[in-house]
């Protein structure tokens, strides 16, 4: 084989080389783009969905303070659970956010965090019936009740920012 030859074949092959390396070295940063912006995403899901929680939680909050006293301004009870409810379809639109994006283990620690809320705002729900019709039977245990249930939920949404900041990569925890 002549040189030129070998020199032409070696000049090609180079060329091969750095074209394959450099299509690895695009696709490589495209893949690692791309999970940055899903990362990002689901982040800002669960950011926004933690934000309404809070939000619709102080509400609640508002709600059962609202029903302390013994008779309670129905007035402001009443004005205070539509608040309460409007975050509350805040909430559950925060959460289909955090459905689509996924992944699964975080969309599940957000159903966990439905289900104790369901169950603190049903117990808020029967106070709030109860303080409509006057009644005052069993006002003390739904005191507790509601109190129990809030713990509960609380120690759901611990388990949901737990779940997503391993799913977000968090190397903080």
């Amino acid at each position: 084989m002549d040189a030129g030859l070998t020199a032409l074949l070696g000049a090609a092959v180079g060329s091969l080389t750095t074209l394959g390396t450099a299509m690895l070295t695009g696709r490589t940063a495209a893949r690692t783009q791309h999970e940055q912006w899903r990362r990002q995403h689901r982040r800002e899901a669960c950011a926004t969905y933690l934000g309404a929680l809070h939000d619709r939680d102080v509400a609640l909050d508002a709600v059962r303070m609202a029903l302390r006293p013994e008779s309670p301004d129905l007035r402001d009870v009443d004005a205070k659970a539509e608040l309460f409810v409007t975050l509350a379809r805040t909430v559950h639109r925060a959460a289909e956010i955090v459905h689509l994006e996924g992944p699964s283990p975080v969309a599940r620690a957000a159903d966990d965090v439905a289900r104790a809320s369901e169950e603190l705002t049903a117990a808020v729900r029967r106070m709030v019936e109860d303080a409509r019709a006057g009644d005052t039977t069993r006002k003390a245990a739904d005191t507790a009740l509601t109190a129990e249930r809030e713990h509960a939920l609380y120690q759901a949404v611990k388990a949901f920012r737990a779940t997503a900041a391993t799913a977000l990569g968090s190397t903080d925890r």
